[in-house]
C-alpha cells in the first residue's frame, strides 16, 4: 500500500490574477439602480460621509469635481480604478439646470383581500360557532380566483382531524370541574360543538358561500362558477344556462353548430347566447388580489423640440452633492492632520470625490444610451411601434465604446418618458426580421402589425395564421407560419376556428 506524505511545503510561483476593487462594485451596482433606489442610496451615503454635503436649491454655484483631492496612494495593488472607470469622462460643461419638482411618494391603501372581504360577509350571518367554523374552513380553501380547490369531503377532514386534537384537553379540563351540574354543561356544549363534521353540512355551507358576493365566488369550475352567475341573476332558463349546464365542453371547443342542432335552435342565437356569456366573470376573485401597486419614475425624458428630440435626465429628485466646504478647507492643510486623522479626512474626501463623479458618470452613460436610442429609433417615435427597428446591446455598447454588461446595467429597470408614453428601455431592444427591400423589421412591430391585422379582420372568415403569413409578405416581410403562431400566443390571441363569430 502506498504511503502518502502529510508533510507541509511552502512554494513560490507567479500568475496573473485580476482583483476587482470595492469602488468598481459600486460603480456596476450604481448603473443597475433606478431613480428612486439612487436616491435613497445617496441619502444614506449623506448620513455616512460627513464630507458629503447637499447643494439647496438656490445655490447655482458649479462644484468642480475633482478639486483639492488629497494626495493618497491607489492602492495595496497598484491599479487606478477611478481612472479605468471613469475614462474619457467629461462632464461637458455646466449641469443642464432643471425647475426643481418635489416628488412625495404615494402611500398605498392596504386593500381588502378576497378572504377577508368572504369572512366579513360570513360574520354578518346569524349562524351558530360551528356553522361559522366550518364556513372559516371553506373560506380558507377558496383560492385567489375565487375557486374552492378541494371538495366538500376534504375539507371536512381537515377539519375533523383538527377536532380530534382540540378535543381531548377540552373534555379533560371540563371533567375537573367540581360542581356536578356545571361540568356536565360544558361537557354538553363541548359535544355539540366539537362532534366530527359531515359532508352534507359542508355542502350546505358551500352553497351558503356561493351566494356571497363577489357572484361566482366558492365554486369548484368555471363551468360551476357561470352558472352561479347565471342564477343570481335569475337566469336559469336562459339559453345561456342550457348551454354551460349540458354542452359547456362543445361551447369551449367553439362547436357552435353542433350545439345548435342539439337545442334546436339557429347558429346565431348560440352565438348570441355565448357573447352574453363573456360578459360573465369566470375568475370572480381576481379582482379582490392584493398586488402590490408598482409606481413607475421615469429615469430620462425625451421631448420633441422644434422638430429635434431631445433627451434629459428626470433627476430633479435627487439630491445634488457637493464636497463640505468647511471639510474642503480643513483638507487643504495638510501639516494640521496626521496620523488616523489625516488618514481619515483623505479616506472621506475621496471617497466623497469618487461618489460625485460616479453619479455624473452614470448619468453621462445613460444619456449617451438613450440618444443612441433616440436615433436608432426614430421612425418609432414619428410613427408608432410597427416601424421600430431590430436593435441589442451590443450594437450600443460598440456605440459608445462600453462593454454590452454596463449597458445591460443601464437599461435595466430604466424608464424613458415619451411623446408615445413611459416604457422601459428594454422596450426599444427587440430581434429582427428580414424583409424584401434588404432591411430589416423589429420582431416587437411585427407583433403589433399582426395584432391590427386580427383587430381587423372580418370575424366571420378570421385570418388563419397562413393568411398572416401571406398577408405580411405582401407588406415584404419574410416570416414563417409557426413565428406567426408563436407571436399570436404571445399576444393572447386565439386562434383562427375560436375567433371565428356566426
Amino acid at each position: 500500500m502506498s504511503q502518502f506524505s502529510t508533510k507541509l511545503y511552502q512554494s513560490t510561483q507567479l500568475r496573473p490574477e485580476m482583483r476587482i476593487n470595492p469602488r468598481l462594485y459600486q460603480a456596476m451596482e450604481l448603473l443597475y439602480m433606478p431613480l428612486m433606489d439612487l436616491e435613497q442610496h445617496l441619502k444614506e451615503q449623506l448620513a455616512e460621509n460627513p464630507l458629503l454635503e447637499m447643494v439647496e436649491a438656490d445655490d447655482q454655484k458649479e462644484v468642480e469635481l475633482k478639486e483639492d483631492t488629497v494626495d493618497e496612494p491607489m492602492g495595496d495593488d497598484g491599479v487606478d480604478w477611478e481612472e479605468i472607470l471613469l475614462d474619457g469622462f467629461d462632464v461637458g460643461g455646466r449641469r443642464q439646470q432643471f425647475e426643481y419638482r418635489e416628488y412625495i411618494e404615494p402611500t398605498p391603501v392596504e386593500a381588502q383581500g378576497l378572504h377577508d372581504y368572504l369572512h366579513d360577509q360570513l360574520r354578518l350571518l346569524s349562524i351558530s360557532e360551528r356553522e361559522l367554523r366550518l364556513g372559516e374552513e371553506l373560506i380558507g380553501d377558496i383560492d385567489d380566483s375565487g375557486m374552492l380547490v378541494c371538495t366538500p369531503e376534504e375539507c371536512v377532514a381537515h377539519l375533523n382531524d383538527w377536532l380530534e386534537e382540540v378535543r381531548p384537553p377540552l373534555i379533560a379540563r371540563a371533567s375537573e370541574i367540581a360542581d356536578a351540574e356545571e361540568r356536565a354543561d360544558e361537557l354538553a356544549e363541548i359535544e355539540a360543538i366539537f362532534q366530527p363534521y359531515e359532508p352534507v353540512e359542508a355542502e350546505r355551507m358551500l352553497t351558503v358561500i356561493q351566494n356571497f358576493d363577489p357572484p361566482g365566488v366558492g365554486a369548484r369550475d368555471v363551468r360551476e362558477s357561470l352558472l352561479i352567475q347565471l342564477r343570481q341573476r335569475g337566469e336559469e332558463d336562459s339559453l345561456a344556462y342550457r348551454i354551460v349546464a349540458e354542452q359547456f365542453d362543445a361551447l369551449i371547443n367553439r362547436h357552435l353548430t353542433e350545439i345548435a342542432r342539439s337545442f334546436g335552435v339557429t347558429p346565431r342565437d348560440v352565438q348570441d347566447a355565448a357573447d352574453a356569456l363573456s360578459h360573465l366573470d369566470p375568475k370572480p376573485g381576481l379582482k379582490y388580489s392584493i398586488d402590490p401597486e408598482q409606481y413607475v419614475i421615469p429615469d430620462l425624458i425625451v421631448e420633441k423640440i422644434d422638430g429635434d428630440y431631445m433627451v434629459f435626465a428626470n433627476d430633479t429628485s435627487l439630491p445634488r452633492l457637493r464636497i463640505s466646504q468647511s471639510y474642503r478647507e480643513i483638507a487643504k492643510d495638510k501639516r494640521a492632520f496626521t496620523g488616523e486623522n489625516r488618514e481619515f479626512i483623505a479616506a472621506k474626501l475621496n471617497a466623497a470625490n469618487w461618489m460625485i463623479q460616479a453619479i455624473e458618470q452614470r448619468r453621462q452613460t445613460m444619456l449617451k444610451v438613450m440618444n443612441f436610442i433616440v436615433d436608432r429609433q426614430r421612425d418609432f417615435f414619428e410613427r408608432g411601434v410597427q416601424y421600430l427597428r431590430p436593435l441589442t446591446l451590443r450594437e450600443v455598447a460598440d456605440y459608445i465604446e462600453m462593454h454590452e454588461s454596463t449597458v445591460s446595467r443601464v437599461t435595466n429597470k430604466k424608464f424613458v418618458q415619451t411623446p408615445r408614453g413611459v416604457y422601459s428601455l428594454k422596450y426599444f431592444f427587440s430581434s429582427g426580421l428580414s424583409t424584401t427591400s434588404g432591411e430589416d423589421i423589429s420582431a416587437r412591430g411585427v407583433r403589433d402589425k399582426i395584432k391590427q391585422m386580427v383587430a381587423e379582420e372580418n370575424a366571420r372568415k378570421p385570418l388563419t395564421d397562413q393568411a398572416i403569413v401571406t398577408a405580411l409578405k405582401a407588406e415584404g416581410v419574410q416570416i414563417a407560419r409557426r413565428t406567426v403562431a408563436k407571436y399570436r400566443d404571445q399576444l393572447g390571441i386565439l386562434s383562427a376556428r375560436m375567433r371565428k363569430r356566426v
